[in-house]
């Protein structure tokens, strides 16, 4: 179960102790053998699908709960615990921070290799783990740059995806969690959930009210690209004009496209947005014209579509055509499990509950000292409360 609240992470840029990571690693080995071997593999991909979870297990290993490197020391710790044993433990950890995440595609393969997986089943795995890391780069605009991704699967065909973006200019980061099990369609709300501070400024092309969007963006590179040039040449003409709304004079008329409230036209995309010429947009917008692709999926899946071309697809089908997009944050979930004043919602006491109980029993089948057992559940106890 997602958790609703918020949750903000400071930027970190020093790096884990070694001594902190080696404990991580030991203790976070002892506590995935006891998941194996209570649960099995598909138990622990999903259980690190999930935000809260994600968050409890890294405060558990001693981190800070509300760091940016939580994210990313947590997975190369549980990656490090279970190197030499992946078959053992019947799940497998690629990719990471920075350079090692682009080399998530090659260490799929690599492990489809070891394991004899059919092609296209190691070909949907690559395909998946790129599609998570196009949408959270091009479908959320949020100001999150992606610096961090780890895909997690399974054996059995269960896969996940922890990324985590950061923004500079507030000195905060954002996580993205993705389950293979929840997804219907990997561009219309497929987050399992996203722990991060809420914003005011984020076009959300994820969003299941985004739709009309992902259609007309679709139906016009299906189309003649001289006839989506001209859209997009008039939002060039015109794209300084806006006010409180778009018009646009056709003989002795004049077409109103597009009525915007004032509060929400004050950081409308419209407002920023370069339309100067640009060869590469032209040259990408030409590119998949020529391909048309026959859904929102495969357009975003194509080379070279990015933010800038969803983005300006998204802004024709708004301003010239109706289409508006979601401008809700998408970043609604949380690690906590609510709190005793109803902040920001009351608490979930089930799923309080459940989430204590759960490493309760993880921690008493462990083979540790009991002193530090209660070291644990009292580390535990500071996440959940």
């Amino acid at each position: 179960m997602i958790h609703r609240g918020i949750a903000t992470f400071g930027l970190d840029y020093g790096k884990c102790p070694p001594w902190l990571f080696e404990r991580m690693v030991r203790l976070g080995r002892q506590i995935l053998v006891v998941m194996n071997e209570e649960y099995g593999p598909d138990e622990f991909i999903k259980r690190i699908a999930d935000p809260g979870w994600f968050q409890s297990l890294g405060t558990v290993l001693a981190f800070d709960w509300n760091a940016s490197g939580l994210t990313t020391i947590l997975t190369a710790a549980l990656k490090e615990a279970i190197r030499g044993e992946e078959r053992n433990f019947g799940f497998f950890i690629c990719g990471g921070k920075g350079k090692t995440s682009l080399k998530t595609p090659d260490e799929i393969r690599n492990w489809g290799g070891v394991l004899s997986l059919p092609e296209p089943q190691v070909n949907n795995l690559v395909y998946n783990s790129k599609m998570a890391a196009k949408v959270d780069s091009s479908l959320v605009q949020d100001g999150f740059q992606i610096y961090h991704h780890a895909f997690f699967f399974s054996k059995n065909g269960a896969w996940a995806v922890v990324q985590q973006g950061m923004n500079a200019a507030n000195q905060s980061a954002r996580r993205y969690h993705w389950y293979s099990k929840n997804i219907t369609d990997l561009v219309v709300e497929p987050h399992s959930g996203i722990s991060s501070q809420t914003l005011a400024k984020t076009l959300n092309l994820t969003a299941r009210e985004s739709k009309p969007t992902q259609e007309l963006s679709t139906e016009m590179v299906q189309g003649n690209y001289f006839g989506l040039m001209k859209d997009v040449e008039t939002l060039r003409r015109h794209y300084s004009e806006f006010s409180q709304s778009l018009k646009i004079k056709q003989g002795n008329q004049t077409l109103t496209l597009l009525n915007l409230e004032n509060r929400e036209f004050k950081w409308h995309p419209v407002v920023t947005e370069d339309f100067s010429k640009s060869k590469y947009l032209e040259k990408i917008l030409y590119k998949v014209c020529e391909m048309r692709p026959d859904n929102y999926e495969k357009l975003v899946s194509l080379e070279g579509v990015g933010p800038k071309t969803v983005r300006a697809l998204s802004l024709v089908s708004e301003v010239i055509y109706g289409a508006k997009p979601s401008y809700q944050d998408p970043a609604r979930y949380s690690f906590a499990h609510g709190g005793k004043d109803a902040t920001p919602y009351p608490v979930d006491r089930p799923t309080y509950d459940s989430t204590i109980s759960f490493f309760q029993r993880i921690i008493d089948k462990l083979k540790i000292p009991l002193s530090e057992k209660r070291k644990l559940e009292n580390r535990l106890a500071g996440v959940v409360d």
